[in-house]
């Protein structure tokens, strides 16, 4: 089966879930920040396959998450450690932890509690307004493009349509009808490259 890539996408949302959509990937990050770091210990607590966890943990250290250190050399073993940009990936699994809690918890309560150490409390993650502190909804927030959107792009009505400022974030654009051929991808989207099989 070939997996469909989003890597050329011109939205960090597309390109994210391209490394990071699988359940297992964030689930080995999940045990990456539980503190655990060594091959045999993700699969004692994940029971994951061992090649569907060498093809995960390649993908993280590829995509720089994650980096090898050899614990052991003979034979050499080597532990899976966090990068600057594993760590800054914490607030996103926070954040689909927090979503769990609300959506997903059972009558039994929430099964993993977070506690903020600095403060002493336990806690929560919340997306904020980074310029004025408030929770981010998405009937308040707009969408444009950015300096990073391929020019070629600006000019087609779908794009123009999807990044409308002045449109109401509820209500769905209604799109221009276009002629196009069974399977030719939309002109607002980089066409999605097909990848090697997993």
């Amino acid at each position: 089966m070939r997996r469909t890539s989003f890597d050329s996408w011109p939205c960090s949302i597309a390109r994210t879930v391209d490394i990071l959509g699988d359940g297992w990937t964030l689930l080995v990050l999940r045990e990456v920040f539980y503190g655990e770091s060594r091959f045999d210990g993700f699969i004692d607590s994940l029971g994951i396959a061992r090649n569907t966890l060498t093809d995960r943990l390649r993908r993280l250290e590829n995509a720089g998450l994650l980096q090898r250190r050899p614990y052991q050399s003979e034979p050499v073993r080597h532990e899976y450690l966090l990068t600057d940009k594993g760590r800054d990936f914490f607030g996103v699994l926070a954040a689909i932890n927090a979503w769990g809690d609300r959506w997903l918890t059972e009558d039994g309560g929430i099964p993993v509690v977070m506690h903020h150490t600095a403060c002493d409390h336990d806690t929560q993650a919340e997306v904020v307004c980074s310029s004025c502190g408030e929770p981010l909804h998405h009937q308040d927030v707009a969408v444009r493009t950015g300096p990073g959107y391929p020019a070629r792009l600006l000019d087609s009505p779908g794009v123009q349509e999807r990044f409308a400022m002045d449109r109401n974030p509820d209500e769905s654009p209604t799109p221009e009808p276009r002629p196009s051929k069974q399977g030719q991808p939309r002109p607002d989207l980089e066409p999605a490259a097909a990848s090697e099989p997993e």
